[in-house]
């Protein structure tokens, strides 16, 4: 049994006791599987066949599944094939490498055996996959601690509590993130100390679309799009009526405590689902000590119902998150820097199973949002708040898949779609300065087509295109470096285009080769058109540019996969020119609180904010992305092998400066064992020196750092009461072992020398029914 302990953050003395108790259960881990392991396990760990998982975000186009999936047993009620929309499958399959003597399904085990590289074969864009798995095992407060090391994606690692990902070098306004299809519905985009009101307790899977996928979620995706599943609105009605899940853990850099619980129970084709978490650390360690001000306390939850028939379902939940974080930096012994922020969200989503009529099925999409948070300094005189940020948003989505058809030139596939959005949003500073963003609206709808031909057994063709319009309406000055000038009312409309064309090709021994080229297009947002103020977590004064233009991007990519067999691997090159690519620039000016002091005298007890205009330039983004993995040889009850990746992303404006906050080169390997009950592994992964920095906008150069990580876990399966599945899990992990130095060249708060985590274990449990 794993002891959460959720109270008042603990004294100095007492933050020795957790780290003793993960270090202590590591022996108690092995001898639990003592008594679950036998020679069986042997024989069919390596042998057996993982299940298959569908991933929803890249397209709306559904395929017929890979691998014949086992019929429910008569108490299910989930509606028969096809699936909710799905673009591409992962085959999780390692090469059998011995006989097994010993049935195990792949229903049996549940998610994918941890540790096995999920590689998505049949996606016409780069795709990675996340899974409750690698969720639970990861120590943070937030997405992105799970994602930052895989190939391509990092973080902002802004504050404890917020902690944004970047995409191949592109962040905020240029990657979406999303939860069961609909937007988050926050401020997070505006300023990288807002957090992603989504925590990582409540995501059964997270994909990771690695690249424009403007097609299907519009703008604000030209980068790439984070998506969250999990069932807070149920599909399906479990085995036996109900499903549930308790887990949590606690780690030892931050004295960080976290539970979480969900259960779905349905019957007569209603199934009803609730979930929540609590999670709370403490200031976390580095090789310098502590890093004040990095603590995290957060709760939420969630219920959610569904109507399930034989032709599809429709359901509803309801949400709540709420979270209080510091930020750290050179204010933090001051004035402790604190973000107070709440949301309440509505979603809807279901689908309609015609085959008739040329028609597949019809899917929804609908979601409502209300946010705010403030932020609060402590001047002596207890927490005030200097700013408030609104946002108030609601996105609906609606696609229809046509029935196969089959001409001259192969079967075709596709699907048409249309998506709505409005949001209201401000950000405004209550201590008397200039506010960051006034009042502003957005509205935007758009309508797209995806079309697949599969012109032979190997050969698959896809073309897609959307139009949007977006009308953006706020307050801006029709000169904005003039102080002379008012806000008056402004208003802008733009209408931006996307297409794309791309093609798989199945090469023998299950390899596949993907070329894709896209041409996709931006509109600005609301805070780079009308941002005219004071950014405390940047140290800027932000001044919007109402003249800027929609951005536009091509970009190509070629990608080799091979998802089976014993040697798996995902590659992708790729090449990104923008045309008007929108950014801050430093003008050279500082700013107190008012434009009206900017260029004006800096007392000795002032502080400074670099005054900063959104303007446009030609830009170019280049890189790799590597990941493979080689199960090497049977060994003891499993097998065991080697992997490795390697990254890097280079960019640069057209007159050769370099752009800011780029990701280093980085390059990683390690060993692993697994079976059906253990998994064990370590790596490291190297970070080289960042000396490509952008000068002109006062960047410095950033050394490297290795990151040596250690994972050992135990799972055990078995039938309980009434013949009920459950499925127990213990394990340790540990990252940043060698207590290294981390400063992140992406992050604003590397020119504050802010240091992440060093050397912690965190010990995790989960028991699952059903």
């Amino acid at each position: 049994m794993i002891s959460l302990r959720v109270g008042p953050p603990l004294r100095e003395k007492e933050r020795l006791a957790p780290r003793a108790r993960l270090f202590l259960t590591a022996a108690a881990v092995a001898t639990v599987s003592a008594v679950q392991s036998g020679p069986a396990a042997a024989q069919n760990a390596a042998a057996v066949e993982l299940p298959e998982v569908v991933v929803t975000a890249p397209s709306p186009v559904a395929k017929p599944k890979k691998v014949a999936k086992k019929k429910p047993e008569p108490q299910q009620q989930a509606a028969p094939e096809p699936a909710p929309a799905s673009q591409a499958s992962i085959s999780a399959e390692p090469e059998p490498v011995g006989p097994a003597e010993e049935t195990v399904t792949p229903q049996a085990l549940g998610d994918q055996l941890p540790g096995t590289l999920l590689v998505v074969d049949d996606a016409f864009v780069p795709v990675t996959v996340t899974t409750e798995r690698e969720i639970e095992a990861t120590r943070g407060s937030t997405l992105t601690e799970t994602l930052q090391t895989k190939p391509g994606i990092s973080g902002t690692t802004f504050a404890a509590g917020s902690n944004r990902p970047i995409i191949r070098g592109l962040d905020t306004y240029r990657v979406r993130v999303q939860e069961n299809g609909i937007g988050s519905g926050d401020v997070a985009a505006l300023s990288e100390d807002h957090a992603v009101p989504i925590d990582p307790s409540s995501a059964s899977r997270v994909e990771v679309v690695r690249g424009p996928a403007t097609l299907r979620y519009g703008s604000q995706a030209i980068g790439g799009v984070v998506a969250v599943e999990n069932d807070r609105i149920p599909s399906a009605i479990p085995n036996g009526g109900f499903s549930g899940e308790i887990r949590g853990g606690i780690s030892s850099v931050d004295d960080g405590r976290d539970g979480s619980f969900r259960a779905t129970a349905g019957a007569s084709g209603i199934a009803v689902h609730a979930d929540g978490f609590k999670r709370r650390a403490d200031d976390y360690d580095t090789p310098r000590g502590r890093q004040l001000n990095t603590f995290v306390d957060s709760e939420g939850g969630a219920l959610g119902i569904s109507m399930v028939g034989l032709s599809g379902f429709l359901g509803v939940s309801i949400s709540r998150i709420e979270s209080l974080y510091g930020i750290p930096g050179e204010e933090a012994a001051e004035v402790s820097p604190r973000i107070d922020l709440e949301q309440d969200k509505l979603q809807v989503k279901g689908e309609w199973r015609v085959k008739d009529f040329g028609v597949e099925a019809f899917r929804v999409w609908f979601g409502a949002s209300d946010y705010k948070h403030t932020e609060n300094i402590n001047e002596g005189a207890g927490f005030e708040v200097g700013n408030l940020f609104t946002n108030e948003e609601w996105e609906g989505r609606i696609e229809a898949q046509h029935l196969p058809l089959v001409t001259s030139l192969g079967t075709l596939r596709g699907a048409i779609g249309a998506q709505a959005f409005n949001r209201e949003i401000e950000g405004r500073n209550l201590e008397g300065g200039d506010s960051l963003l006034a009042p502003a609206e957005t509205d935007s709808v758009a309508a797209f087509i995806f079309e697949e031909l599969d012109v032979t057994d190997r050969l698959t063709l896809q073309a897609a295109a959307r139009i949007e319009h977006t009308e953006v309406n706020g307050s801006g000055r029709l000169d904005p470096l003039n102080a002379g000038d008012t806000l008056v009312g402004l208003k802008r409309d733009f209408t931006p285009v996307s297409v794309s064309l791309g093609g798989l090709y199945k090469l023998p021994g299950a390899h596949v080769v993907s070329l894709n080229g896209q041409y996709v297009e931006r509109a600005p947002d609301a805070g780079e058109l009308f941002s005219a103020g004071v950014h405390e977590a940047t140290g800027t004064f932000e001044i919007g540019n109402p003249d800027l233009d929609v951005e536009k991007a091509i970009t190509v990519e070629a990608g080799l996969r091979k998802a089976t067999g014993a040697f798996r691997y995902d590659a992708t090159a790729y090449y990104t020119r923008f045309d008007g690519f929108i950014f801050k620039g430093l003008t050279g000016v500082e700013c107190l609180e008012d434009l009206a002091s900017c260029g004006g005298p800096i007392g000795p007890g002032d502080e400074p904010l670099d005054q900063v205009l959104f303007d446009q330039r030609d830009a170019r983004f280049y890189g790799v992305e590597i990941a493979a993995q080689y199960d090497v040889s049977p060994i003891w009850n499993g097998v065991w092998g080697i992997e490795g990746q390697y990254d890097f992303v280079n960019a640069e404006f057209s007159n050769g400066d370099k752009v800011p906050r780029i990701p280093p080169h980085r390059l990683g390997g390690g060993l692993y064992y697994r079976d059906l009950n253990w998994f064990a592994r370590a790596g490291v992964l190297h970070a080289f020196d960042q000396d490509r920095f952008a000068a002109e906008f006062e960047e410095i150069a950033t050394p490297g750092y290795t990151l040596v990580s250690a994972e050992l876990s135990y799972t055990a399966r078995m039938t309980g009461l009434a013949g009920v599945p459950q499925e127990m899990t213990i394990g340790l992990k540990g990252e940043n072992l060698a207590d290294d130095e981390i400063l992140n060249h992406a992050s604003f708060k590397r020119r504050e020398d802010v240091l992440l985590p060093g050397a912690s274990v965190r010990l995790f449990g989960s028991i699952k029914l059903n």
